[in-house]
């Protein structure tokens, strides 16, 4: 349930309400704009009844959430959220993803697989315009012989990669047992296969890092708002939603991006959204294509893979773009941008 405040409560007025509200045994989230205040009740408000509580000076409408996903929802934030990534401090980029004035790009390569490789790619994706370095360090694979990643060690040489060039670094959490390891880690993905991991939710909802989670190769919208719900419900609401393409019954890509999840989105949730054409279809000379479509939906950000010798790489070699191929298509989307009044 939500309840809108009349403008001009005072703040001793609204602390009361919301003390009468937790004794009641309801959670509260509150959200300040510019005209107004929204309180929203979480629990089993089934019992209320909305018109009791316009009895309180203070309260100028009481409605019901009928979506099953509450904080996630913009009935409960109007305002968009704006995920902060990286510190500011010490030498590390600050980058906001949902500030409606930029579209940040997180860019690297598939896998950590050398100290030389990632350090290439970072100074190559930073040279050309990227505000966050991605990296996998833990690689969840379909078959078992394949590459799964460098670990701890992978998680490491993303710190120097962080130190050398101040960017802020993003790699997929796989396991609760892991978490100790990403400290340092400035934006915590969560990939498809895991994104009803709800034990791991859980965790990531009172770990103080923003994470990225990726739908899943056949999860539903609101599946994935439910998701989201997960970690915000246990406390940690810097939350992005990432759109990497879902499982079809055509196959000549190895995803199908799902650009109207975007505006979608957007209208539902204040979550911001960010797309990854690299994964959404697998095949290299299509994601600058994929990614000015995103950017023309309104992403708030996108995810692109980049190696510097793609030929070579331990992982998703077909997807990843080359240095010289990432630099011509930041150029490109910074026009696209400029379209909406953005910048990359």
């Amino acid at each position: 349930m939500i309840v809108i405040l009349k403008k001009g409560a005072t703040e001793p007025a609204i602390n009361e309400f919301v003390e009468d509200v937790k004794q009641k045994g309801f959670g509260v989230h509150i959200s300040t704009g510019v005209d107004k205040t929204i309180i929203g009740l979480l629990g089993d408000t089934s019992k209320l009844v909305p018109e009791d509580l316009l009895a309180n000076d203070i309260v100028e409408t009481a409605e019901r959430v009928s979506v099953p996903y509450k904080m996630a929802s913009r009935s409960f934030h109007p305002e968009n959220t704006v995920v902060c990534i990286g510190t500011g401090q010490s030498g590390v980029i600050e980058c906001k993803i949902g500030d409606g004035k930029t579209v940040p790009v997180i860019a690297g390569p598939c896998a950590v697989e050398t100290e030389d490789q990632i350090m290439n790619a970072a100074f190559a994706v930073k040279k050309a315009g990227a505000r966050i370095l991605r990296g996998g360090a833990y690689k969840p694979r379909t078959s078992p012989y394949s590459f799964q990643g460098l670990g701890k060690e992978g998680i490491k040489l993303l710190e120097k990669a962080k130190k050398e060039t101040g960017l802020p670094i993003c790699t997929e959490l796989m396991a609760i047992s892991e978490l100790k390891n990403f400290e340092n880690v400035d934006l915590i993905q969560v990939g498809a296969r895991n994104f009803q991991n709800f034990d791991l939710l859980k965790e990531l909802g009172k770990f103080n890092k923003p994470v990225l989670l990726k739908r899943g190769l056949s999860g539903t919208i609101n599946e994935l708002l439910m998701s989201a719900e997960y970690i915000m419900a246990n406390g940690n609401e810097n939350v992005i939603l990432c759109e990497r393409g879902i499982r079809t019954y055509d196959g000549y890509t190895r995803n199908c991006l799902d650009v109207s999840a975007v505006p979608y989105l957007h209208k539902v949730s204040h979550l911001p959204v960010v797309i990854d054409p690299s994964h959404a279809c697998g095949i290299r000379w299509m994601v600058g294509t994929l990614a000015q479509s995103s950017v023309a939906a309104g992403a708030d950000g996108l995810e692109i893979e980049v190696h510097c010798c793609p030929e070579k790489a331990w992982s998703d070699a077909s997807q990843q773009l080359p240095p010289s191929q990432f630099e011509e298509l930041m150029i490109k989307l910074g026009k696209y941008a400029a379209v909406e009044g953005k910048t990359m």
